[in-house]
């Protein structure tokens, strides 16, 4: 599949960040991804571009949305899939995951999708194995496939069939310290054209965020009029190292997306979530199954992005 210029080939074996991908293959991926949409459509949703492939995901964090994505985007593509849980691995035992990855490899796999608590775990596999890795999600660096969905929903949502999202401004609130989404969501937005606010307590907003290019904001109610596009993420509770904020009361006050806070925004404003949703902390619930929510066809999306990401990677030639 090329671009329009006919000269596009995707040669990217693994998948490890946005920050890795130029703006051409973040469009290529996500126009491999409108390929691929409507298979969840058919009244047999199945294809055989993977038929003979063999994926598995290697999720050493719990997780739900993610790990349930990938699994049924390989099956669609027809791949054999293996499910490993870090509690299920000889990890638990003591064995590294350098010796967990290549003893799977050895039983002929294609596609290792890797979750883990440890930031670069995901390039630590890459290096240590000759087939595809996919970062699902790696300690506090990056989640590039919940990046792209979140690309692809703004697009779908915004008109942008290009995925040209220059002209909008996406508000990105909540811990941005601990969250591997927002990253990715950062290095992809801005290279796609959007411009970003980062929205937190100063406490979960480190000063260097403003060298990646984006705004800084304490103030929510100061941002929200804006933005197109709001980004609310959890709290990420268990990688809080100290006390944040004064208490949970007092974020849900200054942070938590309400209705009334909503009337802040532009009509048309989206909401988005990553999940899981903490309803009644960062998102009230009513805002959360609102007409401006995104979050539902966000899971839907991923399907679709996590599709293309296993095609791509499993038939690119190049090494990167």
């Amino acid at each position: 599949m090329d671009n329009r210029d006919g000269d596009y080939r995707w040669e990217h074996r693994h998948l490890l960040g946005l920050e890795m991908l130029s703006a051409e293959d973040i469009r290529f991926l996500l126009q491999t991804a409108v390929g691929l949409e409507d298979v969840s459509t058919r009244s047999i949703k199945k294809v055989p571009a993977l038929r003979g492939r063999v994926v598995v995901n290697l999720f050493m964090e719990d997780s739900t949305r993610t790990r349930s994505s990938f699994s049924l985007a390989a099956s669609r593509l027809s791949a054999d899939v293996l499910d490993l849980s870090g509690s299920g691995s000889s990890v638990s035992k003591g064995e590294t995951l350098r010796d967990t990855a290549r003893n799977i490899e050895a039983m002929g796999v294609d596609v290792i999708v890797c979750r883990h608590a440890l930031s670069g775990a995901a390039m630590q596999l890459a290096d240590a194995v000759s087939c595809s890795v996919v970062n699902a999600g790696d300690g506090q660096h990056e989640h590039p496939t919940q990046g792209l969905l979140d690309l692809y929903t703004i697009a779908q949502r915004t008109g942008r069939e290009d995925f040209d999202l220059s002209g909008l401004t996406v508000a990105i609130v909540g811990d941005i310290q601990h969250s591997r989404v927002a990253r990715s969501n950062i290095h992809g937005l801005l290279k796609l054209g959007a411009s970003v606010i980062l929205v937190a307590p100063p406490t979960l907003l480190p000063r260097g965020f403003s060298d990646l290019g984006c705004e800084l904001c304490f103030d929510l109610d100061e941002a929200l009029p804006r933005v197109d596009v709001i980004c609310m993420l959890r709290v990420q509770f268990e990688r809080l190292t100290r006390q944040a904020f004064p208490s949970v009361r007092e974020y849900v006050s200054g942070y938590g997306l309400t209705e009334r806070r909503m009337a802040l925004a532009r009509p048309g404003t989206l909401v988005m979530h990553p999940g899981p949703v903490n309803r009644g902390i960062e998102i009230e619930a009513a805002v959360a199954d609102g007409q401006q929510s995104t979050i539902l066809e966000q899971v839907t999306n991923g399907l679709a992005v996590r599709m293309a990401t296993l095609f791509l990677v499993s038939t690119a030639s190049g090494t990167s």
